[in-house]
């Protein structure tokens, strides 16, 4: 039995059949997994709600969800795989007193107004990160967040989907068939909508499980510090230099063959932004490495590459001969640097090499924060940031002590609890390693 399992099953409520708890009921529901086997969760409370998708729906949502009372769930669907981006296709919404709204952001693409009228009020989302992005470029961020999945992270449970969490923790099963589907599709169907009601038929349940559960493991504290940065946190930087990730990136050395990489990637970004589909259904990463190692001198060698000669009419292998040909017609002024220029510390294989002393660090450093991370039942990079920790060894402060520690890590980024949980231990590896 786990310790949230423990808080759950000293309830005061028990779920004894088929039937999730009443809005007005416990804010932690009956552990019924604890005495049986877990109870699937078919439907939603109220049924399946209609998908708003007009102003005059959406005005009712917005005065339903202004009157409801305590936190409201929120929950968004992507077409991760399917269209370019990651917009919202489906936004979904509970809270007490207003019941489930499903709302199709294609539809209503504006929701500031339900923003607004949620402002101040306790968001709690699973993964908030994930969703964040999408549901503010439909004009809703929060205020003040509670990330259940992050929550479970800091309780120590060793798996933290909101299936795990829903069974491990309140005793359902959420069935999870429809998670990968393609949400652009219109009208979507019941079944989906039925799964999309369902994520957020227990989120609040679970979020005052998790709250207890964290009270009484003594981070609580720490869960809102973590809670308040995300939800302060400005909206994430574009990316330098995207073509970088394809896959399979590794294989691909000079710099000629990187610049066809450049040029495919960026002539398939085009293409897709343009067809609003994923990249990766107008051409594969792999054939796109597989055309940077060839370098390719005309479209009918193009076509005898792996993933360009399949069913790829004449048009199609022209753009991609055309990018290769742009890429091999560059100066050497003009083809990219082989690898991204560093901004911090070099990779740590290297550090042994460069300077022992860093490395021996932060091989101290690291056994440091694992061992505390283990007694404080959290994954390590929850504790502290791995990057941070790599930062400060590779340039300590130059009289290392718990202020100027300290200061490092508030520098870059930590939280209040974790610089007092984690300052001790790096002190402690960075003397004995400077001694």
């Amino acid at each position: 039995m786990t310790d949230a399992q423990d808080t759950a099953a000293d309830s005061s409520l028990r779920i004894t059949g088929g039937t999730p708890p009443d809005d007005a009921g416990s804010s932690v529901t009956g552990a019924s997994a604890l005495a049986g086997a877990p109870i699937p969760l078919l439907e939603p409370r109220e049924g399946i709600p209609p998908v708003i998708a007009d102003a005059a729906g959406l005005a009712e949502v917005v005065a339903a969800f202004a009157a409801g009372s305590g936190p409201v769930a929120v929950d968004a669907e992507r077409a991760s795989g399917y269209r370019y981006g990651q917009r919202a296709y489906l936004v979904q919404l509970r809270r007490q007193g207003a019941g489930t709204a499903l709302i199709d952001p294609v539809g209503c693409p504006d929701l500031s107004s339900l923003g607004e009228a949620l402002s101040g009020v306790e968001w709690v989302l699973h993964a908030a990160t994930q969703d964040l992005p999408c549901l503010r470029e439909i004009g809703m961020l929060p205020t003040r967040l509670f990330d259940t999945e992050l929550a479970g992270r800091l309780a120590g449970f060793p798996r933290v989907g909101l299936g795990a969490m829903v069974e491990n923790v309140l005793g359902f099963v959420l069935e999870k068939g429809h998670s990968a589907v393609d949400w652009s599709t219109r009208p979507l169907p019941e079944p989906w909508l039925r799964y999309a009601a369902l994520d957020v038929e227990l989120l609040v349940d679970l979020r005052d499980a998790l709250e207890k559960e964290l009270d009484r493991q003594g981070k609580l504290e720490w869960a809102l510090e973590e809670f308040a940065a995300i939800a302060a946190a400005p909206p994430a930087e574009p990316r330098k230099d995207p073509w970088r990730r394809t896959s399979g990136m590794h294989k691909v050395r000079r710099r000629r063959q990187l610049g066809v990489v450049r040029e495919l990637w960026e002539t398939r970004d085009r293409i897709a932004q343009r067809r609003d589909v994923s990249p990766g259904k107008v051409l594969s990463d792999a054939a796109i490495v597989e055309a940077a190692l060839a370098v390719p001198s005309n479209v009918h060698a193009l076509a005898a590459l792996n993933g360009f000669g399949h069913r790829m009419g004449r048009r199609q292998l022209e753009q991609w001969q055309a990018a290769v040909d742009r890429a091999k017609a560059l100066s050497e002024s003009e083809l990219p640097q082989q690898g991204q220029q560093m901004t911090g510390p070099p990779p740590p294989r290297a550090w042994a090499d460069k300077d022992p002393a860093a490395a021996a660090r932060l091989s101290a450093a690291r056994a440091g924060v694992t061992a505390l991370a283990e007694q404080l039942d959290m994954p390590q990079e929850n504790l502290i940031s791995p990057d941070t920790v790599r930062r400060l060894c590779w340039e300590p402060p130059v009289v290392v002590g718990e202020e100027s520690v300290s200061a490092v890590l508030r520098r870059f980024g930590a939280r209040e609890w974790q610089v007092a949980q984690v300052t001790p231990v790096l002190v402690t590896a960075l003397s004995t390693n400077d001694a």
